[in-house]
């Protein structure tokens, strides 16, 4: 499949978007627990969740790039009974808002308790409420996400449900690492915390994605040019595709780069993502310093792209059965 980076760049922000505030959350049950210290409502939750929604936004605007009538997006909402695309369309808006109802709680300070639950342990007030809620749309939109291509029978490398645990892992994994160096800006006392939660999210990430790889590579394809021609012949070869150059057909459904770069990107994605920014973070416990957790969360998100990229470019589209002699 060609990579659109319109898409790469969507699935990948809003992942991390969607990481970060599960981070913030995560981290505000285990201060209610008594396992963490305390954080600033304004400095901390408040600020998190205003870059959680900008990494939400931007991944949002990325999308519109990929549309050639932006201004007919909302049409893509209509199919929501059989269209896992529209249901992301309306939970991302949803996501949104509930992560931007976390922040505000936050930021008003909104913690007056609604209700006391275990012989008054567990106070709960709206900022518990709201980002339950908020938790629940975020796996929702993971879910929506993976599968529009999860879904795609004929795509047989995406249709796993290792495609639904990869986009989740990778975009907690990101929000945990990027957690982290918030927290390091923020002077707050969570660096070890968020960075130990990315480690063992992108160690995950790594066995899920190393077991779709491996799936992958021992597909048994069920179109060859035997069942796309209806003829029984070992011997079939395709001598051309029936034009004299490119087609909509050439570019769309495939990459069109040579074997090395999809190699180049392979090997590239595998380091940035898993081995690097786990030194990197494992250096942070030692090393008081800032920078290290932002490096790791940098490093790791350009290996994202780079996943990403080659998440759609090892997918063989079908149709390519009749194009061979460009795809």
């Amino acid at each position: 499949m060609h990579p659109a980076f319109s898409v790469i760049f969507l699935t990948t922000l809003i992942g991390v978007g969607q990481g970060l505030f599960l981070a913030l959350f995560t981290g505000q049950l285990y201060a209610l627990a008594k396992l963490l210290p305390a954080q600033d409502s304004q400095s901390f939750y408040a600020l998190g969740s205003a870059l959680a929604l900008a990494f939400l936004l931007a991944g949002l605007g990325a999308s519109f790039f990929h549309l050639g009538h932006p201004e007919r997006a909302w049409r893509a909402a209509t199919q929501w009974r059989t269209s896992w695309l529209s249901r992301e369309v309306i939970v991302l808006p949803i996501t949104l808002f509930l992560i931007f109802l976390y922040g505000l709680a936050h930021f008003m300070d909104w913690k007056q308790p609604w209700l006391v639950l275990a012989s008054g342990a567990l106070p709960v007030d709206a900022t518990l409420v709201i980002g339950t809620l908020a938790t629940l749309a975020t796996f929702a939109l993971f879910v929506c996400t993976a599968m529009i291509y999860a879904s795609l029978k004929f795509i047989q490398e995406w249709h796993s449900p290792l495609t639904v645990f990869n986009y989740t892992l990778f975009g907690g994994a990101s929000g945990f690492t990027l957690a982290a160096a918030f927290s390091a800006y923020a002077q707050a006392n969570l660096v070890s915390f968020y960075g130990t939660w990315a480690v063992i999210l992108t160690l995950a990430a790594l066995l899920t994605r190393a077991a779709s790889l491996w799936r992958n590579r021992h597909l048994k394809h069920k179109s060859n040019l035997q069942t796309a021609i209806g003829i029984r012949h070992n011997t079939i070869q395709q001598k051309a595709q029936g034009a004299m150059g490119g087609s909509f057909n050439t570019r769309e459904f495939f990459h069109g780069q040579p074997q090395s770069v999809v190699r180049w990107v392979y090997w590239s994605f595998l380091l940035l993502v898993f081995p690097i920014p786990i030194v990197l973070l494992g250096a942070a416990y030692g090393i008081a310093s800032v920078y290290l957790p932002m490096l790791a969360f940098l490093v790791q998100y350009l290996g994202l792209l780079a996943e990403r990229w080659y998440f759609f470019a090892d997918a063989r589209h079908p149709q390519n059965l009749y194009y061979q002699s460009i795809a």
